[in-house]
């Protein structure tokens, strides 16, 4: 049986592979499980400094959840609780990533996959790819472990309009709706994306973690404590910001080690 979640490297850039192609990468629970934990130990992996996300194929990032599966793992409320509570636990370790994390979306990228899609930092797609939530004709609810990434990203009246309606869209339509950062040609995705990567990873590793934790953390109404905010001011004590500022004044590329 092959793996449902691949992983590959190159350097300090990680690729992680929905793989099932033959069901456009539709999610199980084994593979909501493995993208989980995959995701949770490249999180901890200092010498990464960038994750890509994407689905095995052309045709689909992810095309939803795996409806053969409703039967069994989803068949009442008791057990889809906890169906849903791991789900949104995968989304939340997707969301935490210490590292940027982009998604490489080509073809399909509905339901669960665009679940997925919405917790990664930058989202590129092709001029081709199709977005939608359409669970309303399956009579099924976005749970909040899940409905509250959208809602973040999106807000209140785009999140209703994709439930509601239950259409699914293009390219354009999920760049004017923020669902995508960023929209190219089709045979230029993986080149985009992968670009992209690369920028991020040549950047300091600590300052693209703490812009991450920070930026999330806005998400959080209380008060930021004093802790909290003398943090923004630790990049200062870094090795890195010393090489940062020596290489820009000595007009060469900053050779940053993360420290």
């Amino acid at each position: 049986m092959s793996e449902t979640v691949l992983v590959a490297r190159d350097g300090a850039i990680a690729t992680v592979t929905l793989n099932a192609p033959e069901k456009l990468n539709a999610l199980d629970l084994a593979t909501w499980t493995r993208l989980g934990e995959i995701v949770g130990a490249l999180s901890a992996d200092d010498s990464l400094r960038c994750v890509v996300i994407r689905g095995a194929g052309e045709k689909a990032f992810a095309a939803g959840a795996d409806i053969g599966e409703f039967a069994t793992v989803r068949k009442n409320s008791r057990v889809s609780k906890a169906y849903g509570e791991r789900v949104a636990a995968t989304m939340q370790a997707v969301m935490d990533c210490r590292h940027p994390t982009v998604a490489l979306i080509r073809g399909a990228c509905v339901g669960g996959g665009l679940e997925v899609a919405a917790c990664c930092d930058v989202r590129i797609c092709g001029e081709s790819s199709r977005f939608g939530i359409p669970i309303k004709r399956l009579g099924l609810v976005m749970a909040e472990g899940e409905l509250a990434k959208l809602v973040a990203l999106v807000g209140r009246s785009v999140a209703l309009e994709i439930l509601l309606e239950g259409r699914i869209f293009g390219a354009a339509e999920a760049k004017d709706k923020g669902l995508v950062s960023r929209v190219v040609a089709d045979d230029q995705v993986e080149a985009e994306a992968y670009a992209c990567a690369k920028r991020i990873a040549e950047g300091a590793p600590l300052v693209a973690r703490w812009h991450k934790k920070f930026v999330n953390r806005m998400l959080d109404p209380r008060p930021w404590t004093e802790a909290e905010k003398d943090e923004g001011f630790a990049c200062y004590d870094t090795e890195d910001f010393k090489e940062g500022v020596k290489a820009f004044l000595e007009k060469r590329n900053p050779a940053f080690k993360g420290r």
